[in-house]
């Protein structure tokens, strides 16, 4: 599917090919997004990105060295934080390039940046963060890592059914008659088939019903017919376990 095209003189091809780089390296370019605060949740989603590299300014010595000291002690197993540069005063042009070259946030503690670092980062699309109190310059960082972490999936068991009897149906497969003990069966939730407290096969249900109507979901306390999808070892006396897997967001902590 490719094309070729041929060129008399080897002059215009290399011209041609130099050319057609040059706007590739451009293009590459202004399609790369540099890191901001507010999209650093969804970055973890495009890739394993783990790391925050930060650019601290600050009006005096000791505001910049408190702001780093609490910012480095963010980093934990799952997220590096690093200050890659720190320094008093005005946040600056050379601020900016650095933090594009590194794919860093400036973060600024009672100052401000020249119109010329202004500009640039503009351009540049660069996160430039300003605070007056250390406080809600560490809040806001911590809250946009707690974004960056991999969410934990936590399973939540929804109901519980006992199998009581079961049918073989053509085309179908195993169809278990069952009595739900507990919760609620959803139709769209996994399921464990657990024999003798041992789970022999996690999987999704095929079908749910009551009498002979597709339902959404069976509760405590009522008869149902079930089958699960690609399995059918299903015997009197199993108990079938509805679950969900829930993404919570995890904290720095957990």
């Amino acid at each position: 599917g490719d094309h070729f095209y041929v060129f008399e003189d080897e002059r215009d091809a290399r011209q041609i090919a130099t050319r057609r780089q040059q706007l590739q390296r451009e293009q590459g370019i202004r399609t790369h997004k540099h890191i901001t605060l507010d999209e650093i949740g969804r970055r973890l989603a495009i890739g394993d990105f783990q790391e925050l590299n930060i650019i601290v300014k600050g009006d005096v010595d000791g505001s910049v060295e408190a702001l780093t000291d609490s910012l480095l002690k963010l980093s934990t197993e799952q997220i590096k934080v690093n200050v890659i540069h720190k320094a008093v005063g005005p946040i600056a042009e050379s601020d900016v390039l650095l933090a594009t070259a590194s794919d860093a946030i400036i973060i600024g503690f009672q100052v401000r940046p020249t119109p010329g670092a202004r500009k640039l980062a503009e351009s540049e699309e660069i996160d430039i963060r300003l605070y007056s109190i250390i406080y809600d310059a560490i809040e806001e960082i911590k809250q946009a890592m707690e974004g960056l972490l991999a969410p934990k999936i936590t399973e939540k068991v929804t109901g519980t059914a006992e199998v009581r009897e079961t049918f073989r149906i053509s085309g179908v497969g195993t169809v278990a008659g069952c009595f739900v003990l507990d919760g609620t069966i959803h139709r769209n939730h996994k399921v464990r088939v657990i024999r003798d407290g041992i789970v022999i096969y996690t999987g999704e249900l095929g079908s749910l019903k009551r009498f002979k109507d597709d339902v959404k979901e069976v509760k405590h306390g009522y008869e149902c017919g079930l089958n699960v999808e690609k399995f059918n070892d299903i015997k009197v006396g199993d108990h079938i376990e509805a679950f969900e897997e829930v993404e919570e967001k995890r904290t720095l902590e957990g």
